[in-house]
């Protein structure tokens, strides 16, 4: 089994840095091979632009999703791109670490998903959802936020967090990921300081890495997060009407 993780964070020193060093470790003791995708260290430019593709398939106008394919078909991808998803290609699991940013996920990782998931190579009008490129894959989003987790809830004020997360997770499931349900630290402030004294604060770091490294221990215990397939839509993509059984 190999697992990638995909660290977002810029600081080395940080929680999220701590939390994708707990889950290299306890991976490679369940038996994994582990490799670390770190965006910020590496560079990712998170930008799709046209200097991405010297093989342009339209010189005139620049269309993203066109040239994303037009570059997967004569073989041209970007070389960092290239080298994200032959990571993918070789992971049962990926791990998402990464820190909640104005409600959603940092710019450098929604960049990563715009240019990584290649239209017309791991996605098409066909392959998504449970027929996704990555089907039979397991994805897991482990984040931490600035607001303590008292703020977090449907009428809080730091808003519901399976709201703020659906579009990383439903991304995923149009992948074709099996996504399973998120590992979240709240009140992680800076370098990883919480909302509490010293003492305190150190304690509930590391209640979060023990309780993270308990998660990991625990994977095949999750069920994955429900989301509508295929079947679920009529030709239009609309629900399709619920039969209610006969009395």
């Amino acid at each position: 089994m190999h697992a990638l993780i995909v660290h977002c964070h810029p600081e080395p020193a940080s929680f999220n840095a701590v939390l994708t060093a707990v889950a290299k470790t306890t991976l490679r003791e369940r038996g994994f091979s582990v490799d670390i995708s770190d965006l910020y260290r590496e560079g990712f430019d998170p930008c799709e632009r046209p200097e991405h593709y010297p093989n342009r398939k339209n010189r005139d106008v620049f269309s993203p999703l066109g040239e994303q394919r037009h570059a997967f078909e004569t073989n041209s991808l970007p070389e960092d791109v290239r080298r994200e998803i032959a990571r993918l290609e070789g992971a049962d699991l990926v791990v998402f670490q990464f820190p909640i940013w104005w409600h959603s996920q940092p710019a450098i990782l929604k960049g990563w998903f715009d240019r990584v998931f290649v239209n017309g190579g791991l996605y098409t009008s066909t392959m998504r959802y449970d027929r996704g490129y990555f089907r039979g894959r397991t994805a897991l989003c482990s984040i931490t936020t600035g607001a303590p987790e008292v703020a977090f809830g449907r009428d809080s004020r730091a808003g519901d967090i399976e709201r703020i997360l659906w579009s990383t997770h439903f991304s995923l499931h149009y992948m074709g990921f099996h996504v399973l349900p998120p590992f979240v630290a709240f009140g992680i402030q800076g370098h990883g300081y919480a909302y509490a004294d010293e003492d305190s604060n150190n304690r509930r770091l590391i209640r979060y890495r023990e309780t993270w490294m308990e998660r990991l221990k625990g994977l095949d215990r999750n069920t994955p997060l429900t989301f509508p397939v295929w079947d679920d839509w009529d030709e239009d993509g609309r629900a399709k009407p619920v039969s209610t059984p006969s009395p």
